[in-house]
């Protein structure tokens, strides 16, 4: 048995911590940006198909202190890094440092690193692996924090965020993992209505339908870095994928709804609900937010509203923002009564317009935006 590391983003350990016992393995201990878990190459295969509020699962290989850079070369020609991959294939170094007196320069320590790989290598074979930056066959992430040095092998290749049916994109989308992270925070069931006012490239009803379906979120991805790997089991990993396949399901009922005031973004969006195979179970109709109304199809129905609106990252709180948050206010209260609305915040000024009082407030982070997820409770 193998220890194995889910990274996620912040605010979404407890969540991914969950989601990695539902598949039925055995976590060890959390951190601040993932999560440990037991368990064989089968159990990295499954984890990487199948969680959807990871964006990595890392082997961790070393874990060790060091005073100089020649400490840091010695130390990490400790591990063998020739069982990996072999010498005609690529390697690149993800290099992190932070309150460091003696590793300041992420760069050096990847270079310092890269040479302690290759050196082993050429020792061994007479021959020296590539450096691809773009698209290794092996990863290494390596993580400094004051003198401590964390090593690990990246198993995911891209980040499992990218699922492989959103190739096109709104303005600041909303990262997949994120979004389903969001849509497990929020409670929603698939016999819930589901409406994405603001719906952007169409990520949250997306992986709503996913979730739905029963849709392993990396059924569509080219490839996982693991498959490069040396000692790759081709038929651990298929029947892990055929058991994904067969565990899909059509759902019954199920109500999605995203609208948005950009035909251009809805175009997207149908495209990637296309993509991802769940279109027939998405409606997208063009809507302006001051005239938002519940969908005819639900009859008087009560449902679920899971919105990221724009928080002005890059503008800044605009007249134009400030309106759109009392217009999406004044709809909520007067066609909305009795749904539950929940919206992702970066900017509490913003949110201030709403002049609604949040239930719950999850602290979560979008890239580097300091978040909240915000439940409303509509009456």
């Amino acid at each position: 048995m193998a220890k194995f590391m889910a990274i996620t983003s912040k605010g979404l350990i407890d969540e991914l911590e969950k989601e990695i016992k539902e598949l039925g393995l055995k976590t060890l201990k959390k951190e601040s940006t993932g999560v440990w878990f037991e368990g064989n190459w089968s159990d990295c295969y499954k984890a990487n198909l199948y969680l959807r509020t990871a964006s990595r699962v890392i082997l961790p290989v070393l874990d060790f202190e060091a005073h100089t850079n020649d400490e840091l070369y010695k130390k990490i020609r400790q591990h063998d890094f020739t069982k990996y991959i072999d010498p005609e294939q690529t390697l690149s170094i993800d290099a992190s440092t932070r309150e460091s007196k003696t590793f300041k320069d992420q760069r050096f320590i990847a270079l310092k690193i890269k040479d302690a790989i290759v050196d082993q290598f050429y020792e061994q074979f007479d021959r020296r692996p590539d450096i691809d930056t773009r698209d290794p066959d092996m990863r290494v992430v390596v993580r400094v924090i004051k003198n401590s040095v964390s090593v690990g092998v990246d198993t995911s290749g891209q980040t499992l965020s990218q699922r492989g049916y959103r190739l096109e994109a709104g303005e600041a989308p909303l990262r997949e993992h994120l979004a389903a992270a969001l849509i497990r925070l929020s409670g929603w069931t698939p016999e819930m209505p589901l409406v994405d006012p603001m719906c952007g490239s169409g990520t949250i009803l997306i992986e709503a339908a996913m979730m739905a379906a029963n849709m392993a979120s990396g059924s569509m991805r080219r490839g996982f870095a693991f498959q490069r790997l040396k000692g790759f089991q081709k038929e651990a990993w298929d029947e892990v994928l055929q058991t994904a396949i067969e565990e899909e399901r059509e759902p019954e009922g199920l109500m999605l709804f995203g609208s948005d005031s950009d035909n251009k973004v809805l175009s997207v969006a149908r495209k990637n609900s296309q993509r991802a195979g769940v279109d027939e179970w998405i409606t997208f109709n063009r809507r302006l937010v001051e005239t938002l109304t519940p969908p005819e199809e639900l009859e008087g129905k009560t449902g679920m509203i899971i919105v990221n609106p724009p928080y002005g990252e890059r503008l800044g709180v605009t007249h134009e923002l400030s309106d759109l948050y009392k217009d999406f206010a004044h709809t909520l209260k007067r066609q909305f009564q009795g749904w539950t609305c929940w919206i992702l915040s970066g900017n509490e000024e913003l949110t201030r317009h709403l002049h609604l009082k949040a239930s719950l407030k999850v602290p979560v982070h979008n890239g580097n935006i300091s978040c909240r997820f915000l439940k409303y409770e509509i009456r």
